[in-house]
């Protein structure tokens, strides 16, 4: 249930000064119901949404069945805490089957739903839910073009409105063409996005921050952006925020540093920090960060040229955070001691997702929340 100070903080994000005095139950009928807005990711959730796919036309045939296994180990330690809907090829299904079936139990059901598609980033090809204060959920379509027409991407493109019809939902077409990995939200009216992806002619052509913001910020039910410069060209998705950093809560960033001095995200790391720290939220108060080290040894076995490495990736369910840990023993720890510290409150789960790794991805990037609706209460 949304409090009746949820109900006021909500209202204020999404800039209805009407609000600010005078409330009282009859605010169910006020404009800003009307107003959508993306919760954040440790909000309560409905169910989380991955693709079970690991086709051999994209990944390198040693990877693939250790993609397979990573994607299974992390759908099954999601429904250790929330309800999990799999896409999955019809001619994965048995196998899907097979490997979820011998990692042990889960507390909530594993949904498999045949569909076919290129890739497994649901974070990217998949919708971005939103809500608003009447208590309705939507899902925003933002037009995945394969991170600028980098990879096949015809199937991945029908992704997030099939995912949105599957979950009865209206479809919100956005102009722009972005991922889910661009963008961090702390569900209180601030994000911090890259221009690197976002403000880039591949995705987006002859248009301004100007406008790109304005229809974020009412897609998304922003107040302040907060940019990072990103880097174009280095990997597929032209340097996702969610490598970079992501919020905790409101007034908390926790931020990647990269440890390899001949990594080109050495410097790229060392700039955000210093955004971030000069940076303030939508209400004007300065971001607390917590900074979590790269590690230094890494499984080589799946391929090193795109291999991420880091442990802000991680993925935030219904009273857990599933990580991931490299096999750097000291790293590890390390990351898992500070998210510990962050979220005292959740368990603290680290897999090994070497093969994924191995392709430039995290647990985050396969995976897609959609938040619990809440009737209001006064």
């Amino acid at each position: 249930m949304i409090s009746r100070r949820k109900f006021i903080q909500l209202s204020m994000m999404l800039g209805s000064s009407s609000l600010l005095s005078g409330f009282s139950a009859k605010a169910s009928n006020l404009t800003v119901q009307n107003h959508w807005f993306m919760p954040e990711e440790s909000d309560q959730h409905e169910r989380t949404w991955m693709s079970f796919i690991a086709s051999y036309d994209i990944w390198e045939a040693k990877q693939v069945p250790e993609v397979q296994r990573n994607l299974a180990s992390i759908a099954k330690a999601i429904a250790k805490y929330e309800p999990l809907s799999l896409l999955v090829r019809k001619q994965d299904v048995h196998l899907a089957k097979k490997l979820l079936a011998g990692l042990g139990s889960h507390n909530f059901p594993i949904e498999l739903i045949e569909f076919n598609m290129n890739d497994l980033w649901m974070r990217d090809t998949g919708p971005t839910f939103v809500i608003n204060a009447k208590g309705q959920k939507a899902a925003v379509n933002f037009n995945f073009n394969g991170w600028g027409e980098d990879q096949a991407y015809e199937l991945d493109a029908k992704v997030a409105d099939f995912v949105a019809q599957q979950a009865q939902v209206k479809i919100i077409k956005s102009s722009m063409v972005l991922e889910g990995g661009c963008f961090e939200v702390n569900g209180a009216g601030t994000a911090i996005m890259t221009e690197s992806c976002i403000l880039n002619d591949n995705r987006n052509p002859n248009r301004n921050r100007k406008e790109l913001e304005a229809e974020l910020k009412s897609l998304l039910g922003l107040n302040k952006i907060i940019w990072l410069k990103g880097i174009k060209g280095k990997d597929i998705t032209d340097g996702h925020t969610d490598f970079y950093a992501r919020f905790a809560k409101p007034g908390v960033v926790i931020v990647s540093r990269d440890m390899d001095k001949d990594s080109y995200d050495y410097q790229i790391t060392r700039d955000n920090i210093k955004i971030l720290q000069a940076a303030t939220d939508a209400k004007g108060k300065p971001l607390k960060l917590v900074i979590l080290d790269t590690p230094w040894d890494i499984n080589t076995k799946y391929g090193t040229k795109d291999f991420a490495a880091g442990y802000v990736g991680y993925y935030m369910c219904n009273g857990a955070i599933i990580m991931q840990k490299f096999g750097d023993k000291k790293a590890d720890k390390a990351a898992k001691t500070k998210l510990a510290q962050v979220f005292p409150n959740h368990h603290i789960e680290q897999l090994s997702i070497d093969g994924i790794a191995s392709g430039g991805g995290s647990i985050h990037c396969t995976t897609q929340q959609e938040p619990k609706l809440h009737q209001l209460t006064f």
